[in-house]
């Protein structure tokens, strides 16, 4: 029986496969296909399975994705407004804004505000909408979505500046709380402290009493203005039993607090251990008004680090003009050139680059010519000479000479937004270490509040005199050094600053997990064209075989036919036709044969319907034709040079051959010997026939080839490597790639090839250069060091933090660790966690 469903939160073929994974492991479950397109999932059973069941199933597997009937899919979504499921960028314009910590995965919410469940502030989205105005500078008033002149003076109109970010706001806001804290704290702190002295200063000018009452003052606005959202969170984490940082923060603070109140107000309820010796109960209001001022300090240099980690993503986002110029024609047939928002720029038009302008929207080169920086995007420094109907990306930037350019894709659909995608994904996906840390964080605090009551137990009943303030002041100070918030920013931090460096290098990780599997790979298995070549394959000869055909004819048919295909190898004949001014036919049935070539149906000269494929062996192997000697003497011999052979069939007939060649990477080899250093299996799975490629695999010394690959077969040895324990690579750029890139453990995709292969693969490499396999190596293995040096620095703080603060030195050095030293320590563990994370930044690959 087959049933629909509808699972919520996919986004792309990584969650196709976790699913699909999932669902068949079920004994029940025979078959799966899941559509993106419309959030669906076609299950084929063999018995009944209630909603429930496969609901199970999904918690099982800690899946955020939740599974519905199909035709409950409409009241799903009205019911889940806020929050609402992860989308990789923000192409609504609206503000979504989500967690640092990633405690809740992939949720975002509408509104900006704090983290249910770690209490940490939201960061807003990066939205790729960045909606530009336009004003007039003398005009404020005159405000317009488009370029133009002002209706008021009729000058130029210029873009008009945006506010601030949300995460400038959120830090200038807590800058401010910050001085009116220290304003308070610090006087304060110099009161409290002078009580200490023998002769206190303060005392000749007004009595002890009066100067207790003017610290509660002080520190009423801390309390209750600048640090009140602490007391917020706590609230909320203990009554949601989501306990964290601020729990501890709250309940330190607040018993500090509470117990100065009460000893103010009614000091003849404290036993006389806990009074000075004018009868003074010993108040804590500087430890209150500094812990909590030094915790917003905290705050504060964490959203300041926040906006720093996210500097790689606001770069890609400024790569992209907000204007371009559109060449428009008029009525009368005139062309003239016209400024336009880049939000009104639409698939077909022409738009004038000028020297040095940013590239809009992708493209091709229209007319002219032009040398174009895009290292930005590729990571590749040396500038790329474009000529006609080359493609041109967004977010380049021209050299310095003026062209025209066709928009082929916009908005979303440009390469730009496509790594933007990735990058904004991929820095807010959870690596697998991660699980450690929450782990520990979940029992963390319990026993954080455990050992502060014995902490104080045990110092009322062996400490000296007054036991019980050193047992409170002791309790307290174990709260506060204990916060595990640099525990919950040392994988974060690390993924987020790890992540863009990469994007910034030309390497697109579509998420964490990949950065800790990089290094393990056992195995890597490559395509040839397009990957360990450059992908722009040359028709050298189109050779017959049959005198009822001349060579014009038979190139007309050939470019007729490769027009249909995006295929490199059909390219190239097209290229070659266009060159040789074939004249062209029209073309009927095209079909695509996945890993063996093309063919359509042509009517010739003399309107008989030929059947013609342009193929591979393994196609004339399926179809049982035959070739003579003489055509396959000719064959060997070119492909024993390396050079790729399709064989021209008329039906059923071989009738000519192409010989195509395709030059090797200069990388290719470089690669290969280095990851052969790193003890890797190589090994080559391609298309193409055995001698060609037998002869690059020689050439790069590949430790396996296996030619003539479909790809099932490519698909299959993955599986079968797999299951030998292996951690298998796969690195292709076709669309007969992607079912072996999508099963891969990593899949690697060339961004020169397909938008399929890049979809399934986990890791894109731009500029579509080899190189790139072993800079993303290097960067797994930085941030993986780095994280772990992070949970170290976490740990260490804590580790000797709370039995210092508890008080195991005491007997021995009598050193105690006051409340306001452990909550400066705690401060600076989440300082140190983030330093560290942002030296990713220079990480050599």
């Amino acid at each position: 029986m087959q049933t629909k469903f509808y699972i919520s939160d996919m986004h792309c073929q990584s969650c196709v496969k976790k699913i699909s994974e999932a669902l068949l492991g079920h004994p029940s479950i025979d078959q799966v296909t899941i559509h993106l397109d419309d959030e669906s999932a076609d299950i084929s059973t063999s018995k009944n399975i209630d909603i429930q069941e496969l609901s199970s199933l999904f918690e099982n597997h800690q899946f955020t994705y939740k599974i519905y009937h199909y035709t409950d899919k409409a009241s799903c979504k009205e019911q889940q407004p806020s929050p609402v499921t992860y989308s990789p960028v923000n192409n609504s314009g609206k503000a979504f804004y989500y967690c640092p910590m990633h405690c809740e995965e992939n949720k975002t919410y509408d509104n900006a505000g704090d983290c249910p469940v770690c209490g940490m502030d939201l960061l807003e989205q990066a939205s790729l909408i960045q909606h530009t105005q336009y004003t007039c500078p003398h005009h404020a008033e005159i405000i317009q979505d488009n370029p133009g002149r002002c209706a008021i003076c009729n000058k130029d109109l210029v873009i008009k500046k945006t506010e601030i970010s949300s995460e400038e706001k959120a830090y200038q806001a807590l800058l401010l709380k910050m001085k009116i804290s220290v304003f308070f704290a610090l006087p304060v702190f110099i009161l409290s402290m002078s009580e200490m002295l023998k002769n206190n200063p303060f005392e000749a000018i007004l009595p002890l009493p009066v100067w207790h009452w003017i610290q509660l003052l002080l520190t009423l606005p801390i309390v209750f203005y600048t640090c009140s959202n602490f007391y917020v969170r706590a609230w909320r984490s203990i009554i949601s039993r989501q306990l964290n940082m601020f729990t501890l923060v709250g309940i330190g603070t607040g018993v500090a607090f509470t117990f100065s109140l009460v000893g103010l107000f009614f000091p003849e309820l404290f036993p006389n251990e806990f009074k000075n010796d004018q009868g003074q109960v010993h108040l804590y209001f500087e430890a209150t008004a500094v812990i909590l001022s030094l915790v917003l300090l905290g705050q504060l240099l964490e959203a300041k680090a926040h906006s720093k980690t996210s500097s790689a993503l606001k770069s890609l986002l400024d790569l992209s003009p907000t204007e371009a110029i559109r060449i428009e024609t008029n009525a009368s047939g005139n062309a003239k050139d016209v400024r336009v928002s880049v939000q009104s720029i639409i698939v077909g038009d022409l738009l004038r680059i000028l020297p040095g302008a940013k590239i809009p929207v992708d493209g091709f080169l229209y007319e002219g010519q032009a040398t174009i920086d895009e290292a930005m995007i590729t990571g590749e420094p040396i500038p790329v000479t474009k000529q006609v109907n080359d493609t041109i990306n967004s977010g380049t930037i021209n050299g310095n000479s003026s062209f025209i350019m066709q928009a082929s894709k916009v908005g979303s659909d440009t390469l730009l937004a496509h790594i933007i995608h990735m990058v904004n994904d991929a820095s807010q996906s959870r690596a697998p270490i991660q699980s450690l840390a929450d782990r520990i964080a979940r029992y963390f605090v319990p026993s954080v509040v455990i050992t502060s009551l014995i902490t104080f137990i045990t110092w009322t009943l062996l400490g000296p005199e007054p036991a019980m303030v050193y047992g409170f002041a002791n309790a307290i100070a174990v709260l506060i050094i204990a916060c595990p918030c640099a525990l919950g920013l040392a994988t974060p931090m690390s993924i987020m600053v790890g992540i863009g460096k990469g994007a910034q290098s030309g390497i697109l990780i579509k998420n964490a997990e990949v950065l800790e599997t990089m290094n393990t790979i056992d195995v890597l298995i490559t395509d040839k064209t397009g990957t360990l070549t450059v992908g722009k394959p040359s028709l050298k000869q189109l050779v017959s075989h049959n005198s009822l055909y001349s060579h014009q004819t038979l190139l007309s048919f050939c470019t007729s036919i490769s027009k249909h295909s995006d295929h490199p190898l059909s390219k190239a004949i097209v290229t070659y036709g266009e060159e040789k001014q074939a004249p062209l036919f029209d073309v009927d049935n095209f079909q695509q044969l996945t890993g063996m070539g093309v063919c359509a149906e042509i009517h010739g000269n003399d309107e008989q319907k030929l059947n013609i494929a342009i193929v591979n062996q393994t196609y004339l192997e399926q179809q049982n034709i035959q070739v003579s000697e003489s055509i396959e003497s000719d064959i060997r011999s070119a492909q024993s040079q390396g050079h790729t052979v399709s064989y021209v069939v008329i039906n059923q007939q071989v009738v000519a051959h192409t010989v195509i060649f395709d030059e090797i990477k200069a990388s290719s080899a470089k690669v290969v010997k280095a990851l052969q250093q790193r003890g890797i299996r190589l090994i080559m799975a391609t298309g193409d026939n055995a001698l060609s490629a037998q002869s690059v695999s020689k050439t790069l010394g590949f430790d396996e080839c296996i030619a003539q690959c479909l790809p099932q077969d490519k698909l299959a040895k993955v599986k079968e490597l797999q299951a030998q324990g292996k951690v298998v690579a796969m690195v292709g750029d076709g669309i007969n790639d992607a079912p072996a890139l999508a099963q891969a453990n990593i899949g690697i995709a060339m961004g020169t090839g397909t938008d399929i292969a890049m979809e399934s693969a986990e890791i894109t490499l731009v500029s579509g250069n080899l190189e790139g396999i072993i800079k993303a190596m290097n960067l797994s293995r930085g941030v993986i060091r780095n994280i772990k040096q992070n949970l170290f620095f976490a740990f260490i703080f804590n580790t000797l933090g709370v039995p210092i603060a508890a008080g195991i030195l005491f007997p021995f050095f009598g050193i105690l660790l006051s409340p306001m030293i452990a909550a400066l320590a705690m401060s600076l563990s989440s300082v140190s966690v983030i330093s560290n994370s942002l030296r990713l930044k220079n990480l050599p690959l």
